[in-house]
């Protein structure tokens, strides 16, 4: 479950990247939306680290709320992408 994990936080990462590199371009509704994509950026990173962490320790339950919040976090970039797209 933690190699899922740190695959999904690789493509967040990746995607997040891009992006930032198209943002500058976008709405204002695609801003707001990234503003708010970048709190849930932010808990996952948190969460990472805690997962990375030997002496915390993490059990599954948490590791999935974890990739619940990546697998939301995936989805606000993908409606951003076709926001930017458009």
């Amino acid at each position: 479950m933690k190699q899922e994990f740190d695959a999904l936080l690789e493509k967040l990462k990746t995607e997040r990247d891009e992006m930032q590199l198209k943002m500058h371009l976008a709405s204002m509704e695609a801003k707001e939306e990234f503003s708010e994509a970048e709190e849930k950026w932010q808990l996952v990173k948190q969460k990472a680290n805690e997962i990375a962490d030997d002496s915390v320790e993490t059990t599954d339950d948490f590791i999935a709320a974890a990739k619940v919040v990546g697998e939301e976090l995936t989805e606000a970039y993908q409606r951003i992408a076709k926001r930017i797209k458009d």
